[in-house]
């Protein structure tokens, strides 16, 4: 080989070396900018409401953590809107970066209670979820408006050691009554690990409501037998929420027969303003 052949040799192993560098460099930074785009992300929380667990929101879940989101479904107490809304609000406390708080049902009172002048919480989404104003309860909103058939179903309440009252959906009618778009297998295994709310905490009244100062989102099923439609079209509206959804035909757990509509919503809370 030949000085000159040499040096060839030696120029192209040099060219080859600084593009597989550039490439490597350049594949780094699409990654390094990938995983900035997810940090970015506010973290959702989620929060069940009575009657149910945080399984609840497990299509949910998968949805949003496949999209890249941060989540928490949080393990509500469903003991009293005070004390459960202190509970979440501690959660809240312990996330850096914005939050966009979602409750259900019941949850969505909580919700309308925990954020507590938190300046990362940027958005609520109400799924099928109560957003009282100050002094209202659950139970006087839930029969502001004909349609909500809950009071016949629920058991014999459970007598607590504190003289509370512990209350249940009767297993035979929880499809019906709160699941009715669900498969009748799926709202069995509900029925069975349904988690029971206080008498107390569907009559405490609300304090100040976060959805006065922090934007809201609403969706709910036309066919909701706990919350009537009316009820949540009416909260909706003096919210003056950013956006309302109706799905036609579906019961008071949106969140487990829609999905996409769900996270769709939650989505649009999400986004940058």
């Amino acid at each position: 080989m030949n000085m000159l052949t040499f040096r060839k040799g030696i120029r192209l192993l040099l060219i080859v070396a600084l593009f597989l560098g550039t490439t490597i460099i350049t594949s780094l930074g699409v990654t390094l900018n990938t995983a900035n785009a997810q940090d970015s992300k506010p973290t959702i929380v989620l929060v069940h409401g009575a009657f149910a667990e945080s399984s609840s929101w497990n299509s949910v879940l998968t949805k949003l953590i496949a999209k890249g989101y941060p989540t928490t479904a949080v393990a509500n107490p469903l003991r009293g809107v005070e004390s459960d809304a202190n509970y979440v609000s501690s959660v809240l406390n312990g996330i850096k970066g914005s939050i966009v708080l979602v409750g259900h049902s019941y949850g969505g009172a909580v919700i309308t209670n925990a954020v507590n002048d938190n300046k990362n919480v940027k958005a609520l989404v109400y799924v099928a979820g109560f957003a009282p104003d100050t002094g209202e309860t659950a139970a006087e909103l839930s029969g502001r408006y004909p349609g909500s058939t809950l009071g016949p179903t629920l058991a014999p309440p459970v007598a607590l050691t504190d003289g509370g009252k512990d209350l249940y959906i009767q297993q035979d009618k929880f499809h019906a009554q709160f699941a009715a778009d669900v498969p009748v297998a799926d709202t069995k295994l509900m029925a069975s690990t349904q988690r029971p709310i206080t008498e107390a905490a569907l009559n405490e009244a609300s304090g100040a409501p976060a959805w006065k100062s922090t934007p809201s989102w609403f969706i709910y099923g036309s066919r909701d037998l706990n919350i009537p439609a009316a009820v949540q079209s009416f909260m909706a509206k003096r919210a003056n929420s950013k956006e309302t959804i109706v799905v036609n035909g579906a019961s008071h757990v949106v969140m487990i027969s829609h999905p996409d509509a769900v996270v769709k919503v939650i989505e649009h809370a999400a986004a940058p303003n």
